[in-house]
C-alpha cells in the first residue's frame, strides 16, 4: 500500500539518504535505510521534465517523502568536480571530458556510470532516477541491468508545461555571477535590486534562459524525449502530469497518481 504525507505527518518518511555510493563511486558504500525508515512499498521511478518544469523540486519532495533514494546523474558530474574523495574512473573522465567540450556524454559512457553503481538501484527504499535515461538506447539498457537484478520500473512520470510557460519561468531566472545563487524576478527576487542577498554580486541572465535560447532548447528536448516517452507508454509504465501549480500542489497530485498505480496494481480480493 502506498504510503506518504506531508512532513510530520504519520507514515512519511524522513530519512535524507547520503548517497555516498551513487556520488563518490561503485567501490564507495551507502548506508541503507534501517527497516523503520524504508517504505512499506518501494517505488522505482524514473522521472521525465523539460528544463523550467520544476522536476527538481519534485524529486526532491519525492525522495524526502517516500523513502526512494534520488539519483541524479547531474549530481554525480557535479560531485566530481567539487568532490576530491570521488573515484576517477574511465567512465567518470569521460564524462567530465564531454562536458568540458560542451558536448553531452554518449550512451555508452553514461550506461557505465550507472552500471558501475548498480548496488544504488538495489536500495530497498526504492529509487528515483533524474537524468537518465535520456534515450530510448538509455532505457533499453537500462531495462536489462535491473532485469538482471529481479527488478523493474514501477512508473514514469512526465511532466509537462505549455511552452509559454516554460518561456516566462526560465526568461525570469537571474544567477548570481560570483555565488550561483538563482533568484527569479517574479517568484524569488532578491531584496536588493540586480544584486545577489547573499553576496551582494550582480545578478545576470545566462544566455540559455533568454527567450530565443530556451525555445531552441524546448524544440531539441521534445525531439529527444518523444521517442523516450512512447517506449514507456508501450510498456504502460508513463504517467504524464501537469506541472502548473505550487510545488505542494504538484507533488499532490503526483501522490493521487501513485496511489491509483499502486490499487491498480494489487491483487484483487474478488475470487
Amino acid at each position: 500500500m502506498f504510503r506518504c504525507g506531508r512532513p510530520g505527518q504519520e507514515g512519511t518518511v524522513t530519512q535524507k539518504h547520503a548517497r555516498e555510493g551513487w556520488l563518490q563511486g561503485p567501490t564507495i558504500d551507502c548506508v541503507p535505510p534501517t527497516n523503520g525508515d524504508a517504505s512499506p512499498r518501494p517505488w522505482r521511478m524514473v522521472l521525465l521534465g523539460a528544463p523550467g518544469v520544476g522536476k527538481g523540486t519534485q524529486a526532491e519532495l519525492l525522495a524526502g517523502r517516500t523513502g526512494a533514494c534520488h539519483l541524479s546523474t547531474g549530481d554525480v558530474f557535479r560531485a566530481a568536480k567539487l568532490l576530491p574523495a570521488c573515484e576517477r574512473t574511465p567512465a567518470l573522465n569521460a564524462a567530465l571530458e564531454a562536458s568540458k567540450a560542451g558536448h553531452l556524454a554518449s550512451d555508452a559512457v553514461v550506461l557505465e556510470l550507472v552500471a558501475e553503481r548498480m548496488g544504488c538501484l538495489r536500495c530497498r527504499g526504492g529509487f528515483l532516477l533524474d537524468g537518465f535515461p535520456r534515450t530510448v538506447v538509455q532505457a533499453e539498457a537500462l531495462e536489462e541491468l535491473l532485469v538482471g537484478e529481479a527488478l523493474a520500473i514501477d512508473v514514469v512520470l512526465s511532466y509537462e508545461l505549455p511552452l509559454g510557460t516554460i518561456v516566462a519561468r526560465l526568461g525570469g531566472r537571474r544567477t548570481c555571477a560570483d555565488c550561483k545563487m538563482v533568484y527569479h524576478t517574479q517568484t524569488k527576487p532578491s531584496r536588493l535590486a540586480d544584486r545577489c542577498d547573499s553576496c551582494g554580486g550582480a545578478l545576470v541572465q545566462r544566455d540559455d534562459d533568454r527567450p530565443e535560447a530556451v525555445t531552441v532548447r524546448m524544440a531539441e528536448y521534445q525531439t529527444s524525449t518523444a521517442p523516450l516517452c512512447d517506449f514507456y507508454r508501450r510498456r504502460g509504465l508513463l504517467v504524464t502530469m501537469s506541472a502548473e501549480g505550487t510545488p505542494d500542489e504538484i507533488y499532490q497530485r503526483t501522490v493521487e497518481a501513485l496511489k491509483t498505480r499502486d490499487s491498480a496494481a494489487e491483487p484483487s480480493s474478488t475470487p
